[in-house]
């Protein structure tokens, strides 16, 4: 199925938010046609998901990791967040394409920082260092 222009350019827009988190990289173990995105500390081979960008009978979907409690209020205030396809629907949201720009960096962000918080200590003490270091607060 092709994808659309403006499907084409929201993936790039959402790679680029998942991208630009510290110690981010994108992942393709389930092939080229679904991009996972992962943090990883001092180890890259140890990397955590908290994104995976796919195309579900050609419709554009990025499924993002949800604090449990949060879940269930967004999926009710936005039509365009269900719970996580082909993931554990208590942990995971699947988001489409409409929210605000805003609202899409916030729930990037928090799937981020919910995944890193997972992390052992030095990992996550390295990530921030990372995330320092590419804001130049560091001397």
């Amino acid at each position: 199925m092709a994808i659309s222009a403006a499907q084409d350019e929201l993936e790039n827009a959402w790679a680029q938010l998942c991208l630009s988190m510290p110690c981010a990289y994108a992942d393709y173990p389930f092939g080229p046609e679904s991009t996972v995105f992962k943090v990883a500390g001092r180890d890259p081979g140890k990397g955590k998901m908290f994104g995976l960008i796919m195309h579900l009978n050609g419709e554009l979907v990025l499924n993002l990791k949800c604090e449990p409690a949060l879940a269930d209020q967004q999926r009710s205030e936005h039509p365009q967040i269900t719970p996580g396809y082909h993931m554990n629907k208590k942990h995971w949201n699947s988001v489409r394409a409409g929210l605000d720009p805003n609202l899409m960096r916030e729930l990037i962000e928090d799937s981020y920082d919910l995944v890193v918080d997972g992390m052992p200590r030095r990992d996550k003490e390295y990530i921030r260092l990372q995330g320092t270091i590419n804001k130049g607060s560091i001397d």
